[in-house]
């Protein structure tokens, strides 16, 4: 049952030693949650109380079914921009159309990964590779701190790409609200500050305070300062996405992207924080059912799309948080806040908001990670700048399809022209290595000695082909080619054919084919294909060694042998 329901497995012994460090977290994260859950409302296109209800019930959600004890499940920039990218092309933001499509779109997203996780397909995400989830994230960082400029300057700036608002910044700029600039500034300064002194401390809440009272004494409101105004007060109410055929296929594109890209997030800062706690094990596929089933019930009560935030994580964490209950203590002061605390809200300046957004995402934008891939892969920098610039340029869900496209080529590319190494005997020794890595080795002119790192199968064999034929060119004076097989662990049926023509092929050429270090399941299939006889069962060898030092008079018996055959077929 605990498998199920992983609350029970630390809900029974459960004491007061623990109750300390989640109340301290839980209001921690439940005051920092408010001021953040309406900023990324706002930065999905919706109303801010929307992200005081995604604040509510996923939490709860999460609590029970969850494995990680400290992840701190709900509103987050990356999701929220997704949400205002896919469902912002197909209603205008803040109507009540697109409220209604984005709430369908968080019970999608939940469904969709509550069916991995039932599935264990958590393993899919595997295709989203490091420098992928890097580089978009980092371009996503980039679009969020633009799309945050009209509420930080005061303009009217339309939904565009990036080049687009810089361009329309710099025709508009006469036109900037200095008290708004000012207060955007003074926000994301103060934030910056607060952090330095103490990362514990609800900065984003201190802010919201300050805004408010600034602009209620200096009455701001008069000097052009776009404000939030009304927020409504209350729970939300239970209520069914509305949905039709046509908004389901609309949506599943986006949803799918939230869902793959939100458990990547998610699982990522709950695994990071896991490692630091030996006394719970994290379960990937319990982890999708948890963030699932958060995201359908969330969306019955009017939440769009969450997930576990690194932010508020690791503050859960540095706080003190052991357990869930920390969750529900942070849920509860959002629900405090939805009840008695609205109305308080009217005078808060978007600026502020945007200052949140802005110094929340500024982390996430990783140049030291592509420094760091130009230096030690240039396939994966590659796939990380591909994925970058698509997200920057062509579009958010592009971006990251475009991306998962280039990792994927790339691990083809890689299959298909795997890592062979041609090799040399180190003196006074048995040990072969690679001719390119070791220097003095001892050459056998009379052999090539090629050791192959890699499974042979249908997408690699043709390579593996022109390579030993490309060295057989290289080298006219040789009479054998010794293949190192102790790096493959399968061949398959194309590649026993590649084997029979390159056999073929040397004999008519009067060289002989060897195999040394052969594994037993390779000599059994070797075996079954009748490959030992045709091969001759004495060009099999336990050792690269003991194949290098094979007797010459081995290839003169069968050169002797080829003129025999070639001779006898000319008779005929």
């Amino acid at each position: 049952m605990n498998k199920f329901l992983p609350i029970l497995s630390w809900l029974p012994s459960y004491n007061k030693s623990s109750l300390v460090g989640d109340l301290s977290a839980g209001i921690t994260v439940g005051i920092m949650l408010v001021p953040q859950g309406m900023a990324y409302a706002m930065l999905a296109g919706l109303p801010p109380i929307y992200g005081l209800y995604a604040a509510t019930v996923p939490l709860l959600i999460y609590a029970i079914l969850g494995t990680s004890r400290q992840l701190a499940v709900g509103p987050v920039a990356m999701v929220s921009l997704l949400v205002a990218s896919g469902v912002g092309a197909l209603a205008e933001h803040g109507t009540t159309e697109f409220v209604s499509l984005c709430l369908l779109l968080a019970m999608m997203v939940g469904l969709i990964q509550l069916i991995m996780g039932l599935g264990r397909l958590g393993f899919l995400v595997n295709f989203l590779s490091h420098p992928v989830i890097a580089g978009f994230t980092s371009a996503a960082a980039l679009i969020i701190g633009f799309s945050q400029l009209k509420h930080l300057l005061g303009l009217d700036i339309p939904r565009a790409k990036i080049h687009k608002i810089i361009v329309s910044v710099f025709e508009n700029i006469g036109q900037v609200n200095v008290p708004t600039l000012l207060i955007g500034i003074g926000g994301i300064v103060t934030i910056l500050s607060l952090k330095r002194v103490n990362k514990r401390l609800p900065s984003p809440l201190i802010v919201v305070v300050l805004g408010l009272a600034v602009v209620s004494f200096l009455g701001l409101d008069s000097k052009g300062v776009d404000l939030v105004r009304e927020v409504p007060s209350g729970l939300p109410a239970f209520a069914i996405p509305v949905f039709s055929t046509d908004m389901i296929m609309s949506l599943l594109p986006i949803a799918l992207t939230i869902a793959l890209i939100s458990y990547v997030e998610s699982y990522a800062v709950a695994k990071a924080i896991q490692n630091k706690h030996k006394d719970y094990e994290l379960d990937p596929n319990q982890e999708l059912i948890g963030l699932g089933a958060a995201n359908i019930f969330g969306s019955l009560f009017s939440a769009f799309p969450v997930t576990g935030g690194f932010s508020r994580s690791a503050v859960n964490d540095q706080a003190g948080a052991k357990t869930g209950i920390a969750a529900i203590i942070s849920a509860a002061l959002v629900v405090l806040a939805l009840m008695f605390l609205t109305p308080y809200f009217y005078n808060l300046p978007k600026a502020v908001l945007a200052a949140i957004i802005m110094v929340a995402v500024f982390g996430l934008i990783d140049f030291k990670e592509a420094v760091h891939l130009w230096k030690t892969d240039r396939y994966d920098f590659l796939a990380f700048a591909i994925t970058f610039l698509a997200t920057l340029f062509v579009g958010i869900e592009q971006g990251i399809l475009i991306g998962i496209a280039v990792s994927l080529a790339v691990i083809l590319y890689k299959i298909s022209y795997p890592h062979v190494a041609e090799l040399e005997q180190i003196p006074m020794s048995p040990t072969f290595r690679n001719i390119e890595r070791f220097e003095n080795l001892v050459s056998n002119k009379e052999a090539i000695i090629l050791r192959y790192d890699a499974p042979l199968f249908f997408a690699n064999c043709a390579s593996f082909k022109e390579k030993i034929l490309s060295k057989i060119t290289e080298r006219p004076e040789a009479k054998r080619v010794v293949l190192d097989v102790s790096g493959i662990s399968h061949v398959d049926s194309s590649a026993i054919h590649i084997l029979k023509d390159l056999h073929k092929i040397l004999k008519d050429k009067k060289i002989l084919l060897q195999f040394a270090d052969v594994k037993g399941p390779i000599r059994d299939l070797f075996q079954r294909n009748g490959l030992h006889d045709k091969f001759g069962k004495d060009n099999f060898f336990l050792s690269v060694k003991d194949a290098a030092d094979s007797s010459e008079t081995k290839v003169i018996s069968f050169q002797q042998e080829f003129l025999f055959q070639t001779n006898t077929s000319q008779l005929n």
